[in-house]
């Protein structure tokens, strides 16, 4: 007799929950580019009329997609749990494109125009390279111990996620603290809110409501943000093609920057995709490094110039208890709001220390996964791994700034904060390895570690040969060490990992 098949629905309660999360990290970074291109003298046109809609039509392809591969694995595996990955522009990925891509190009160009179409021409690009990589995401997935990847997932989550947003929140104690209650309460300890409201909803409408009554919010930006209302079409244009030409000849340094940032993007597809294997969906690393790819290659068809990817806050869904219908209406919004100039309103509708404990909760989840999806053996080797974005952490938000106090803390800050995705995983594998007592394989990390560090993909602030002399002489000095003992034959201890399937 055969079992009756699951009822997945379209939308659920829970997806109004995620929703408002993946909202608010997509909306922060379609401000942030606002923002900043307008900040470095891009037109409001360009802004508005191409890179945001382009944007929008990536997140929404992506979205769809991903609501529909939900839907397959449900049906695939008979049950009704399954959550959609969650999609959107990266941010660190945003922020190179934005200082490391568009502004070199403005400046050399001298034409914001020209600027914008060599950075479409440049996100087009690396989608393709990005779709490439999936062709070998899969065989370094199964290679690399779980512990690693979620640890530097946690590392991110820890700094820029959990520990920035408690900075927002705590900015506006009196409402900040009162949403990050309703957030412990409705999504830590799953206690229903009145009315049966989803807790994300009532936390948003409460507080944004007390903002005002208090005079917390900025009324003088909401009345702003209605001067880019209006219709910015979404169509196709061929800015990619005619930033070619520029790209591979006149900027053809700019390469340098988008090769590593690029294969970055595909390792934090990669660990995004493993924090949900870990979290009970399993999904194709090498599908989602795909579809991530030509995600990115199609937003920049429609004048987009930021690259995709799963996004890192999907585990926070899944502890929500989403579905698919949370990716749905995520896609479906970003469209109309982009077509309608909507984005700086809703900004400035809502004040940051109220979605911010949200965010600090999403935060708390990927890293509570981290550990929860590795036996207690591999704790240390998870913390390894979150150590590098500490560096990072400090290096990105207070270098620019401050960076004699970077300096006087540690030398080694800057260091260890470039590329720290990668030096995080392999820092990782190695403990993982070490506590397995696989000698030979942490040999092998080391070994990869000293070669990234000597092209520049770690501990250099740019692509060079020998970019890190000092770190390239001491992971080969850890790769002779390691094995030393490979050598003598140290009896292996039981791996107790669990590996997952690509």
């Amino acid at each position: 007799m055969s079992t009756p098949s699951v009822h997945y629905p379209w939308y659920k309660k829970e997806d109004t929950d995620a929703f408002f999360a993946l909202f608010q990290n997509n909306i922060a970074n379609f401000v942030i580019i606002a923002i900043s291109m307008l900040g470095m003298g891009f037109p409001a046109e360009i802004v508005f009329g191409q890179v945001l809609p382009g944007a929008a039509v990536a997140v929404m392809a992506g979205n769809f997609y991903y609501a529909w591969s939900a839907a397959r694995l449900a049906r695939k595996e008979n049950r009704a749990d399954v959550t959609a990955l969650s999609y959107g522009i990266s941010t660190p990925v945003m922020f190179v494109f934005l200082f490391g891509v568009l502004l070199p190009a403005k400046n050399l160009t001298g034409d914001a125009e020209l600027a914008w179409k060599v950075a479409v021409a440049a996100s087009f690009i690396s989608g393709l390279i990005e779709a490439a990589i999936s062709l070998i995401g899969g065989w370094v997935q199964r290679r690399l111990p779980r512990a690693a990847m979620l640890g530097a997932v946690a590392g991110v989550a820890l700094t820029f996620i959990a520990g920035e947003m408690l900075f927002k929140t705590l900015e506006i104690p009196v409402i900040g603290l009162l949403v990050l209650a309703i957030t412990i309460v409705g999504l830590v300890a799953r206690v229903s809110m009145p009315f049966r409201l989803p807790a994300s909803l009532f936390a948003i409408v409460i507080g944004t409501v007390l903002a005002y009554l208090i005079g917390a919010a900025d009324s003088g930006k909401f009345s702003d943000a209605f001067t880019h209302l209006g219709f910015y079409p979404l169509l196709p244009n061929l800015a990619w093609y005619e930033g070619l030409g520029l790209l591979f000849t006149t900027l053809l340094a700019l390469m340098t920057v988008i090769l590593p940032i690029t294969l970055y993007n595909a390792i934090e597809t990669m660990n995004n995709v493993e924090a949900m294997s870990a979290a009970g969906d399993s999904y194709s690393v090498r599908e989602c490094q795909a579809v991530d790819g030509l995600g990115t290659s199609l937003g920049a068809l429609f004048g987009g110039v930021f690259p995709t990817t799963v996004y890192i806050a999907t585990v926070g869904s899944k502890w929500m208890g989403a579905g698919r219908g949370y990716s749905l209406l995520n896609g479906a919004v970003y469209i109309l709001a982009t077509m309608f100039g909507l984005i700086a309103f809703i900004a400035a509708l809502i004040p940051v220390a109220v979605v911010a404990p949200i965010l600090v909760f999403v935060g708390m989840s990927m890293i509570a996964t981290a550990f929860n999806s590795n036996h207690a053996r591999y704790y240390p080797a998870v913390a390894l791994a979150m150590l590098p974005y500490f560096a990072n952490y400090l290096m990105t938000r207070f270098n620019r700034g401050a960076p004699e106090v970077v300096e006087g803390i540690s030398s080694a800050i800057g260091a260890l904060g470039q590329g720290a995705m990668f030096s995080a995983i392999l820092l990782g594998a190695m403990c993982v390895t070490v506590i397995d007592r696989q000698f030979r394989q942490a040999t092998v990390f080391a070994l990869v570690a000293a070669g990234m560090a000597f092209v520049g993909l770690m501990h250099a602030p740019k692509l060079a040969w020998y970019a890190a002399p000092d770190f390239v002489h001491g992971y080969l000095l850890m790769a002779l060490f390691f094995a030393w003992y490979a050598w003598r034959g140290v009896e292996p201890a039981a791996p107790e990992r669990v590996t997952s399937a690509d």
